[in-house]
């Protein structure tokens, strides 16, 4: 992985749907080269996937709310049971084991309170192996998932899959290649 990669998972994760041709005429390469570059971060799992962001309030999905959980590790399978149920719901849109006093944060979205009170009652309350929930109804968002920091990525010491690249400097910088040195 390299400079040019970078570029490309910046443009991809800014718009998944900008065109090989026009990428390439951006960064200043062949479209072949774009198409190949992708494949490959494809391959090795760098890039996961592609879908819309879509807008919860306008399909009606107004209420959101974090669900810390606290399970009971003495019942045997406890923590498989939990993840097995987790991902079984739909409205939990993600799943953190995370430290602390909790074992688990949930972010849970919902029509209304109403509709809330019934995932929470009837399908996270009743998975076996919590003890404890705690529920924390989102107020408003301050800052929404803009995706990975790519800045914050060293090309230096790259990882991509289990394997280590060490890159030599060179970064793309207006379109046109340029040495680190």
């Amino acid at each position: 992985m390299d400079a040019l990669d970078l570029e490309i998972l910046r443009s991809v994760q800014e718009n998944g749907r900008r065109s090989n041709t026009d990428l390439a005429r951006a960064l200043g390469v062949v479209p072949s080269t774009i198409l190949e570059r992708v494949r490959r971060l494809e391959q090795r799992g760098v890039i996961t996937g592609y879908r819309a962001l879509l807008d919860a309030g306008a399909l009606g999905l107004g209420t959101q709310a974090l669900v810390t959980a606290t399970l009971a590790y003495d019942q045997i399978g406890a923590v498989e049971r939990f993840h097995d149920s987790i991902r079984d719901i739909p409205n939990v849109r993600a799943c953190y084991g995370i430290t602390g006093r909790y074992d688990y944060m949930l972010q849970v979205i919902a029509r209304d309170m109403s509709h809330l009170r019934d995932i929470l009652h009837t399908k996270i309350n009743t998975i076996p192996g919590p003890v404890k929930t705690e529920t924390f109804i989102v107020l408003g968002e301050v800052k929404a998932d803009a995706g990975l920091p790519l800045d914050s990525i060293s090309i230096d010491s790259l990882r991509c899959g289990d394997v280590s690249s060490i890159i030599s400097g060179s970064r793309v910088k207006h379109g046109s290649a340029e040495s680190g040195a």
